[in-house]
């Protein structure tokens, strides 16, 4: 075990190549719709509030959020795989993907199926900060159908040799069937292709790809190893390596930094750069997965990699909801930070 050791000039002309990467994200796209108001009165209906409504934001999350924040690095050179459905929310998460130089050729259709919306309805008063009161998930929870798949697979099979790197980022809604999982694994390998794994459970269902990036809990529940110290966690990493072969494993440990787990390498410990002590971890993960992928398309060592990855979700968690970061950014964080 190691605390890393970096060198700061090869760290930024790493971050200088991000914008080169080409890459494909597959998952569960979907769409945070943000309604904010301002506090009225109590409804003489029911003991609820009345908002009058201000502004509605939609912010691209989920699968969608990690495409987002590559696109702002590398100018658009990022495609999506993933399903809507045929209803309004579709026509939205279209045109927030076109909005962010998200390519959506690759989009397929399903018909009766909800395209993944989470609603968040916050309000606000003179005397008070905004404060969410309710939320409202939109989504099919049943797995796409045996046509929606073969569309899929079609469209690994005319994306993957195109792309530099494939994010699968599985939020569990459905769209990353085991088949779906194999043959994206099985042509990114093909072609020598960098492919990641952002997946909450169930991590015994990707073989041999490139890195995984689970979190501690995560970590924690499928390894069933009480993570109480970085050994523990190494001996995680470790395990997770054993059962899925992969070549590196990222363990994203939220205020207690990252731990990076490579088969050949060994391992690094990452603190935490540019605390704050205001911050809002929403999407911060899909953050860490997209620098990271794309650290790894360029070239770089899975620790510098993970280093970039630290560096560009510190900076996002200082931005309210899915939020994203430049390689400008980076770099002057970079200058303020000591490696």
């Amino acid at each position: 075990m190691k605390v890393m050791n970096i060198n700061k000039e090869k760290l930024v002309d790493y971050i200088n190549k991000l914008n080169t990467a080409k890459i494909l994200v597959v998952g569960d796209l979907a769409i945070d719709e943000m309604i904010y108001g301002d506090t009225e009165r109590i409804s003489r209906e029911a003991p609820v509030l009345i908002l009058q409504h201000t502004h509605t934001n939609i912010i691209l999350g989920a699968a969608s959020n990690a495409a987002h924040n590559a696109s702002v690095i590398n100018n658009g050179k990022v495609s999506v795989i993933g399903v809507v459905g045929d209803d309004y929310q579709a026509g939205q998460l279209k045109e927030a993907l076109s909005s962010a130089r998200i390519d959506i050729n690759y989009l397929v259709e399903e018909k009766g199926r909800k395209t993944v919306t989470k609603t968040r309805i916050s309000g606000s008063c003179s005397q008070s900060v905004t404060q969410q009161i309710v939320r409202i998930d939109r989504q099919t929870k049943a797995p796409i159908k045996p046509e929606t798949e073969e569309k899929i697979i079609e469209n690994l099979e005319k994306s993957v040799p195109n792309f530099d790197a494939v994010i699968l980022s599985d939020y569990h809604i459905g769209v990353l069937t085991q088949k779906v999982i194999d043959k994206a694994t099985e042509l990114a390998n093909k072609y020598s292709k960098v492919i990641v794994v952002d997946a909450q459970k169930d991590l015994d269902k990707y073989k041999n790809v490139t890195s995984m990036t689970p979190n501690l809990p995560d970590t924690q529940k499928f390894t069933g190893i009480e993570l109480t110290d970085s050994e523990q966690i190494i001996k995680a990493g470790r395990k997770i390596i054993e059962e899925t072969d992969a070549k590196s494993v990222l363990i994203t440990c939220g205020s207690d930094g990252m731990v990076i787990v490579d088969k050949n390498l060994g391992s690094d410990i990452i603190p935490v750069f540019n605390r704050s002590k205001v911050f809002d971890v929403t999407g911060a993960g899909d953050t860490v997965t997209a620098i990271y992928t794309m650290g790894l398309a360029v070239g770089a060592e899975p620790l510098y990699a993970a280093v970039m990855g630290n560096i560009a979700a510190s900076i996002v968690i200082k931005q309210f909801g899915c939020a994203t970061t430049t390689t400008d950014e980076m770099i002057k964080t970079l200058e303020k930070i000591e490696l």
